[in-house]
């Protein structure tokens, strides 16, 4: 009875680096999508003084009442300095803030448009009507759905104020279409653009993963051929004795020796090759690799597997399959291999008769645990 135990062992050398995902942002259309939303906010901020505080300014004593235009005028520059706070960093703004600011702007727009002076919807003194759509935008760009539907509820708000303020004559009505016209289609096409990016951004994103898996499947396949390379070097140069010695006739093929050692070297190979195959369950794969070239020297060989699967490395499985492969290849006629594993052990026994005395029993065992 012979038995051995071995420590967890680390897996087959490491894989060569392969390109991070991390690195797909630097991809043009990732860094043009993120460089338009800065641009974005530029433009916002650059407005809202430009072309909204001067008429504010200016009209400022007809607005009914005054303060009600302040305020709604403090409350866009804040929101535009809150999405500031992700947007120069390159984050997305969240959710809840997106909703919750674009709430804001467009309750800031209707009091702004309430406290218009009489007849100036549409015109110089209805700066917040142009000046929102762009808050929308910043607010709302990476969710074209409801960047849509804030803009429409935006120019159906305006639109109604504007029809309940009194009955348009034929000239405000003109302006009016040509205001609306401008400053929405102008709005959406920019909208558009965004889509337009945002959709190229994600084809590149998902082409660099794509880059990525083939170049870490390419990787493996290279790290694979080595290490096969390199186990067929390790496993030749073990056999080349015996067959040296079988072409000179130093070694008999017909002893009991030799057809063990020629028995031996077969489950070798055959495991070396079960070692490479892509299977949910290596190490009870290699174990059957071993059953299979002792069956085809007629030993009767029972497998019983329990527990569920457990990841062992390459070396740990090549430590307990090398039991496997000496008991069998001593066995006469039967042998018993049994896997048992859990999270903390993985154990392979084998029970065969003996070669030198059929009568008895040899018990093998190898242990490994996980790290």
């Amino acid at each position: 009875m012979a038995g051995s135990g071995f420590p967890g062992a680390a897996g087959p050398s490491a894989h060569p680096a392969t390109p991070n995902a991390a690195a797909a942002p630097a991809d043009p259309a990732i860094r043009l999508a993120t460089a338009i939303r800065i641009v974005l906010l530029g433009v916002t901020a650059i407005i809202q003084p430009g072309l909204g505080l001067a008429p504010l300014l200016r009209h400022h004593p007809a607005y009914q009442p005054p303060v009600v235009a302040d305020l709604a005028y403090g409350v866009l520059a804040g929101v535009t300095a809150l999405c500031a706070l992700w947007v120069l960093r390159r984050k997305p703004i969240p959710a809840a803030v997106a909703a919750g600011g674009a709430f804001v702007v467009l309750l800031a727009s209707s009091a702004a448009t309430a406290a218009l002076p009489p007849d100036s919807f549409f015109r110089e003194p209805h700066w917040s009507f142009g000046l929102v759509g762009w808050h929308l935008l910043v607010l709302l760009a990476d969710r074209p759905p409801a960047l849509l539907t804030a803009l429409a509820a935006h120019t159906a708000a305006s639109v109604t104020q504007f029809l309940l303020g009194g009955t348009p004559t034929r000239t405000e009505l003109g302006d009016a279409a040509i205001v609306l016209f401008g400053v929405t289609v102008f709005q959406l096409a920019i909208a558009g653009l965004i889509r337009l990016l945002d959709r190229r951004a994600g084809e590149a994103a998902a082409a660099a993963a794509e880059r990525e898996r083939l170049a870490t499947r390419a990787a493996l396949a290279a790290q694979a051929g080595r290490d096969l390379r390199t186990g067929f070097a390790e496993q030749l140069g073990a056999t080349l004795p015996l067959l040296a010695g079988l072409a000179d006739g130093t070694v008999d093929p017909r002893t009991p020796d030799a057809r063990a050692r020629c028995a031996l070297a077969a489950a070798q190979l055959r495991r070396l090759f079960a070692e490479n195959d892509d299977v949910p369950d290596p190490l009870v794969h290699e174990v059957t690799a071993c059953l299979d070239v002792a069956e085809r020297r007629g030993v009767a060989v029972t497998l019983a597997v329990s527990g569920d699967v457990v990841e062992v490395p390459a070396e740990a499985r090549r430590e307990l399959t090398g039991t496997v492969l000496t008991a069998l290849a001593a066995a006469r006629t039967r042998a018993r291999v049994s896997v048992l594993r859990t999270p903390e052990l993985v154990r392979v026994a084998v029970v065969a008769d003996g070669r030198a005395e059929p009568e008895r029993q040899s018990r093998m065992e190898a242990q490994w645990r996980p790290e």
